[in-house]
């Protein structure tokens, strides 16, 4: 019963997620996907310019420099204008912030959820329960050699973060032009990997 309910639980919590990444990706809130997406780009900029040092530094100086500059402001205001409203920021300041232990357990649920599948798979593909899986792998991880020749890891992910941001976008508005060219790669994949199966020992998946 414990783990019907925990992999409920892990059901609902990634739901939500997935609900609330699909509405970013889609841009079915511009000003929102926008925020999010600007600020994406301008951390992984400064990150090609500067180290990850210097980045916190500059947008915590950033973020000081405002908040500072506010308070000093309408502290004038106030004295100017003889009012007492108080601290500006007093709203956010008494706002509730800390995790409570039922949310703790939940997030740590769910990392332990996907840290002990991707475990599962590495150690499936590593000692090749599957062998056409486990050379798929082997290709996969050939081809990224020459990826990470060609490109640095900031390189890579701005260059998917823009993906994630513009793919989804473009597939709805062409959708049946893409899945007809998908479609095609699918089925030439599929032929290859069967020419495979048929040529290598041990190869063939077993359906029992």
């Amino acid at each position: 019963m414990q783990a019907t309910a925990d992999s409920t639980k892990m059901d609902c919590v990634w739901s939500n997620w997935r609900s609330q990444a699909i509405d970013l990706l889609y841009w079915r809130d511009i000003k929102q996907t926008g925020i999010v997406f600007g600020s994406f780009l301008l951390l992984l900029f400064s990150l090609t310019q500067f180290s990850v040092v210097s980045v916190v530094a500059y947008l915590a100086l950033a973020a000081l420099s405002a908040t500072i500059s506010f308070r000093i402001y309408k502290s004038v205001l106030q004295a100017v204008q003889k009012t007492d409203e108080g601290h500006p920021f007093k709203t956010y300041l008494e706002l509730e912030i800390t995790l409570s232990q039922e949310q703790i357990q939940k997030y740590t649920d769910c990392l332990q959820f996907y840290v002990n599948n991707m475990l599962k798979e590495l150690r499936r593909l590593f000692l090749v329960q599957d062998l056409v899986d486990s050379l798929k792998f082997a290709v996969l991880m050939w081809l990224l050699t020459y990826v990470g020749a060609l490109f640095n890891g900031l390189t890579l992910l701005l260059m998917a973060v823009v993906s994630m941001f513009t793919l989804p976008v473009v597939y709805v508005k062409h959708q049946a032009q893409i899945d007809q060219y998908l479609g095609l790669v699918r089925n030439h994949i599929n032929a290859i990997v069967a020419k495979i199966q048929a040529k290598i020992p041990g190869a063939k998946r077993h359906t029992e």
